[in-house]
Formats: structure tokens, C-alpha cells, sequence
């Protein structure tokens, strides 16, 4: 019995994804537009979101190929996630057009490379404020609608940079860092509640922020096996979702070693 509880999934799996009501925000590029794509493909009932509202648009034309083929039922809600009011008339949008949802997820981030020796508050603040101030604008959108429903799907992307310190991650990888700590807290208190919460750490994922990176990055994939990736996690009520495990595996071992081997290890691969 034990063993088996071991083994069981944290959440409640997602079967199918067709008619599933979900909602991206951070939609308009990388990640989040992949997630958009493969979603549409499958089905599902997509409401996207981010500050460019005609990126949003391209990413839903990506879909079918044209603008006459994207989902017939998407939804276009630009909003920047620093406005608590703009992602509560976005979630009213939602309801007053699906009834409610089954799946949120959040992928809104800011990647500004920054070390010591080239600190910029200004640029520390903000990047604060929109993965992590964020995400919490967003949490108080859609908890009570979740909570009602008592059902449904809590996803928020944090990243590898937020299991230990990596280079020019100075106020990135903090972010996420409180991500993975949110995540496990929101579990805690929403498990019991019949809803699922999944934190996802990518490893180098190739997307316009990475692009911006001069050091090596390990193991480094695609956006669109990034968004399989998350959906499979998802689909098989995983906690935490991570990938690729050739090295997200590697560095999960090095967090229970020493200190000093993670900066050998990071420092080694980085180059840096």
C-alpha cells in the first residue's frame, strides 16, 4: 500500500485534451506559443494571453496554417501580468465564455542576463515584478474560480536556474526559485481541494530569450518538444515536470552533494 502511494500520481490525470478549457498566459512567444500550437492541434479550447496582442494572433494562425483555420473558439486576451485588474477581467472573459476552466497556465517571464558586476536594480525589480508579482496577480484571479469549481489545473513554469545559482542568473534565477516554493505550498492547500498543481523546470529550452545567451547551454531543445513535454507531465498528474532528463536528472543529483560540486559542475558546462 505504501509503495503504491509512492507511485501514484500527485494529480489528477488529464485524459484527453479535446474541449479542455485552458488558458496560457505568457502565450505570444516560445513556450507559451508552442503550448498554444500543439494544444489547438489536440483540441483543446485555448484562450491565450500576453502584452502583444498581434503576436497572439500570428501564434493562433500558425495553427491551421492561416487565419481561416485557427481554432474557431480561441480566445485573444492581451493584458500585462503586472495588472492584477487585467488578468481578473481576463478570467471574467473566460467564464462568461466557457463557464469556467480546466487548465491554467502560467508562462509570463522576463530573462534579463545580469551578474554582479553588471547589477542593475531597475532591471532586478522588474523582472521581480513580472515572474514573480505576476504570477501572483494571476493566482488571485483564478483561485476562486478554481476553488468553486473544485476542479482543475494550477501549471506554473518555473526553470532549472531556480534550483541553484547559474550564470547571469542573478535576478532570474530567484524568481523561479519562489516559483518552485509557491508550487509545493499551493499542492499543499489545493490537493485536498480536488485541484491539480504542476511546477515545470525546463532545462535550455531554444526560444528568442535563450537566443540572447553567449554560454554553452547543455542538452539544449526545442520549443515545440518542450510543449510535449509539459502535456505529457501534465496528462500523467505529475508534480513536477522537468526535462530533459539527461540533464535535469544530473543536476537534481548534484543538489544532494556538496555545494562546492554544483559550482564545479556549473561552472565546467557553462563555461563561465
Amino acid at each position: 500500500m505504501l509503495l503504491n502511494g509512492l507511485f501514484a500520481p500527485l494529480n489528477p490525470p488529464v485524459n484527453e485534451w479535446r474541449d479542455q478549457r485552458v488558458w496560457l498566459v505568457g502565450a505570444s512567444s516560445g513556450i507559451g506559443a508552442a503550448l498554444a500550437r500543439e494544444l489547438a492541434r489536440r483540441g483543446a479550447r485555448i484562450a491565450v494571453s500576453a502584452r502583444r496582442e498581434q503576436s497572439l494572433h500570428d501564434v493562433l494562425d500558425e495553427v491551421g496554417g492561416s487565419p481561416n483555420q485557427r481554432p474557431v473558439d480561441a480566445l485573444v486576451l492581451p493584458l500585462d501580468v503586472t495588472n492584477a485588474g487585467a488578468l481578473a477581467a481576463a478570467r471574467d472573459a473566460i467564464v462568461a465564455a466557457w463557464g469556467g476552466v480546466d487548465v491554467v497556465v502560467w508562462l509570463a517571464a522576463l530573462w534579463v542576463p545580469m551578474r554582479a558586476d553588471n547589477f542593475d536594480l531597475a532591471a532586478a525589480r522588474r523582472t521581480i515584478e513580472i515572474n514573480q508579482i505576476g504570477a501572483l496577480n494571476l493566482l488571485a484571479a483564478v483561485l476562486p474560480v478554481l476553488l468553486d469549481q473544485g476542479r482543475g489545473q494550477l501549471v506554473l513554469t518555473a526553470s532549472v536556474a531556480g534550483w541553484g545559482g547559474m550564470p547571469k542568473a542573478l535576478a532570474y534565477g530567484q524568481t523561479k526559485a519562489a516559483l518552485n516554493h509557491l508550487a509545493e505550498t499551493l499542492w499543499i492547500d489545493l490537493h485536498p481541494r480536488g485541484i491539480g498543481v504542476s511546477v515545470v523546470n525546463p532545462g535550455f529550452v531554444d526560444t528568442p530569450a535563450t537566443a540572447t545567451n553567449t554560454f554553452t547551454m547543455p542538452a539544449l531543445i526545442s520549443a515545440d518538444e518542450a510543449a510535449i513535454r509539459i502535456l505529457a507531465g501534465i496528462s500523467a498528474g505529475q508534480f513536477n515536470i522537468h526535462f530533459p532528463r539527461r540533464f535535469t536528472g544530473v543536476l537534481k543529483f548534484l543538489r544532494l552533494l556538496p555545494i562546492r560540486c554544483w559550482f564545479a559542475v556549473i561552472r565546467r558546462t557553462t563555461g563561465m
